[in-house]
C-alpha cells in the first residue's frame, strides 16, 4: 500500500453523504457538523440521536445516485453496503471513509487533537484505529497550554514577514526565535 497523503478538508457548505443510521454513523456527525458540512444520512432505519442531529435524512437503502454532487461519503453500514458505496463513489471520484472497513475506504479519518488553533491528526492507515486514538490522547497531553499564544504570535509574525518580503527560508528560524522569546517570558517569575 502506498503512503497516505495527509490532508485537511474545508467542508463548510459542502455536501457529505453518510450511509448508515446507527452508532457508527452517529459518531461521525459531530465532526462533520463542526466542519460546517451539509450532511445527509441515508439508511432504512435511523437512530433517534441522528434524527435529532439536524442532518437531512432519507429513509431507504443506499442508491448510487445518492453520491451525485457529494464531496465526501461516510459508509457506516454493513460491509456489503459499504462496498456498494465504495464502488459507486469510485465511479464518481468521491472519497469514501468506510467505517471499520479498510478495504472499502479511500479516505481515513484519523485521531484528531484540537488545541489553541492547532489541529493534529494521527492515522494508522485504517489498520489500528484504537492505536490512533491512544496516540491522539498522548499528543493532546503533550501540546502545551500556551498553544493559543503561539498560534497568535506565529500568525502576526507571518503577516509582518509577508509584508516586508522575508524569504521563505528565513521565516521558520525567525518563528523559532519568536517562540523562544515567548517561552522565556512565560518562564520568568
Amino acid at each position: 500500500m502506498s503512503e497516505l497523503l495527509p490532508v485537511f478538508l474545508k467542508l463548510e457548505g459542502r455536501s457529505v453523504l453518510v450511509v448508515g443510521g446507527g452508532k457508527l454513523a452517529q459518531a461521525k456527525l459531530p465532526a462533520l457538523a463542526a466542519a460546517g458540512a451539509r450532511v445527509r444520512v441515508v439508511a432504512p432505519a435511523i437512530a433517534p440521536e441522528i434524527e435529532a442531529s439536524g442532518a437531512a435524512i432519507t429513509r431507504r437503502g443506499f442508491e448510487p445516485k445518492d453520491l451525485d454532487g457529494v464531496w465526501l461519503a461516510i459508509a457506516a453500514a454493513t460491509p456489503e453496503v459499504n462496498r456498494a458505496v465504495s464502488s459507486a463513489a469510485e465511479e464518481r471520484r468521491v472519497f469514501v471513509n468506510a467505517v471499520d472497513d479498510v478495504a472499502s475506504a479511500t479516505a481515513y479519518l484519523g485521531g484528531v487533537v484540537r488545541k489553541g488553533g492547532v489541529v493534529v491528526a494521527v492515522s494508522t492507515q485504517g489498520k489500528a484505529p484504537a492505536l490512533a486514538g491512544l496516540l491522539r490522547e498522548a499528543l493532546a497531553a503533550a501540546l502545551p497550554d500556551e498553544t493559543t499564544e503561539w498560534v497568535r504570535a506565529a500568525a502576526a509574525l507571518r503577516a509582518r514577514q509577508k509584508a516586508s518580503g522575508v524569504p521563505f527560508e528565513r521565516r521558520r528560524p525567525a518563528l523559532l526565535e519568536e517562540l523562544n522569546r515567548l517561552y522565556a517570558e512565560a518562564a520568568r517569575p
